[in-house]
């Protein structure tokens, strides 16, 4: 982006964007209202609501909802939810058909993989995973451990990095049910070695539940190649589906005939209108739903994957890359002599979509920032994350919100 040591200006930020094969997304986006916003960099929480999603729910009201009424059921809505985990299997997660699908939360989806994960390795006794795991997956686990008997191995690990295999490799045994970690760092944007943590998972005798909330929109994720047993993710970051859509669960086909998930619900029926008496479990990844699909949440997570198919994950991600070394860069140059340290990892391969700053007063200076138009995140103690959204955040823009950060914090 720079010659030699020169700062990165104004101009080749502009340049940037007007080379960018992704520039046009930028476009498809609800416009901020807000005058005062200098740069939206908080997409890697909450993506910006795609115009698309706007025009679907008023057809999905009026139409589906609104003439079709109870019709629509059998007009394709039962169907979204392994219809859209099938599209976004192909389209980002490296997994094919009938192993995605679109249910609950996060925790839920956690709650449930954890526990089917368990059940899938009877007589041991132990659920690994770190410090510094996000507060959802720590809280899960150590729920089921205490629902469970069970016994918490903790990682200590790095906040300003992840786990490694190494680290891992001194934690698992005989006595391993499951691992369960975050593809990407929530912290540090740290991508962990998802195939080589698998193969030590396995050799172990133990299954590998993943967290992509982090990873998945940002960067290709290869679930079936890289031997993932169960993983789960949001969609309102990356993919843009909205505050609260719902999140998706991935069962290797493998273990499709032999997991239960613990919160039976009568859409998760083999005869979902057969009203049985006692529950039966639907062939394949249906089994993991519960109760009755969150429609107008669904909707949202169709536009975000269909967006994200069209731009492509491969242009996505070298898009993210470039946008994040380009924060660290600036970071460099412009806040670390206010006191600021670069928290994420330089090198590209093992960093995802977002770059953390930490100060000592992070907290006031995040709050600072926020008021004077540039939306960030701050993570206690003292970090700020600078989110960078591929598909709705521009080089200039991100120029121009590092420019206005620093005069903020000087």
């Amino acid at each position: 982006m720079t010659a030699g040591t020169e700062t990165i200006t104004l101009a080749d930020a502009e340049r940037l964007d007007r080379e960018d094969p992704l520039a046009g997304f930028r476009d498809r986006f609800l416009p901020i209202e807000d005058p005062g916003v200098v740069a939206y960099l908080d997409g890697n929480s909450l993506g910006r609501p795609p115009a698309a999603t706007l025009d679907r729910l008023r057809e999905l009201v009026t139409r589906e909802w609104g003439t079709g009424m109870i019709r629509s059921w059998d007009r394709g809505w039962l169907e979204l939810p392994e219809r859209l985990g099938d599209r976004l299997g192909a389209v980002c997660l490296g997994a094919g058909p009938g192993q995605v699908i679109v249910a609950d939360s996060t925790t839920v989806c956690l709650y449930k993989a954890l526990r089917a994960a368990v059940a899938l390795r009877p007589g041991r006794t132990e659920l690994v995973t770190d410090t510094d795991n996000f507060p959802t997956d720590r809280y899960v686990v150590a729920a089921i451990a205490r629902e469970l008997g069970l016994t918490v191995r903790w990682i200590e690990s790095d906040p300003r990095a992840g786990v490694t295999a190494e680290q891992l490799a001194e934690v698992v045994g005989e006595d391993t049910a499951v691992v369960t970690l975050s593809h990407v760092s929530y912290r540090s944007a740290y991508i962990a070695d998802m195939a080589g943590i698998n193969e030590l998972v396995h050799a172990a005798g133990a299954l590998a539940v993943w967290d992509l909330c982090h990873s998945v929109g940002a960067m290709p994720v290869l679930l079936d190649a890289a031997g993932t047993d169960f993983a789960v993710g949001c969609t309102y970051k990356f993919l843009n589906a909205g505050p609260g859509a719902p999140a998706f669960f991935y069962a290797r086909a493998e273990h499709h005939d032999r997991f239960d998930q613990p919160i039976a619900g009568w859409i998760g029926a083999r005869d979902i209108f057969a009203m049985a008496p006692r529950f039966e479990p639907a062939d394949g990844i249906r089994r993991v739903l519960s109760g009755t699909p969150p429609v107008l949440g669904l909707v949202g997570v169709e536009q975000g994957v269909e967006m994200l198919a069209e731009a492509g994950i491969e242009r996505v991600r070298a898009k993210s890359t470039a946008l994040t070394r380009m924060a660290i860069e600036l970071s460099e140059r412009w806040l670390a002599p206010l006191g600021f340290t670069v928290a994420s990892p330089r090198a590209d391969e093992v960093r995802g979509g977002h770059v953390t700053v930490t100060h000592p007063k992070a907290e006031s200076l995040a709050r600072a920032w926020i008021d004077n138009g540039v939306i960030i995140d701050f993570r206690t103690p003292d970090g700020i994350r600078i989110g960078l959204s591929p598909l709705s955040t521009g080089f200039a823009e991100l120029w121009r919100a590092m420019d206005r950060a620093r005069g903020v914090a000087a």
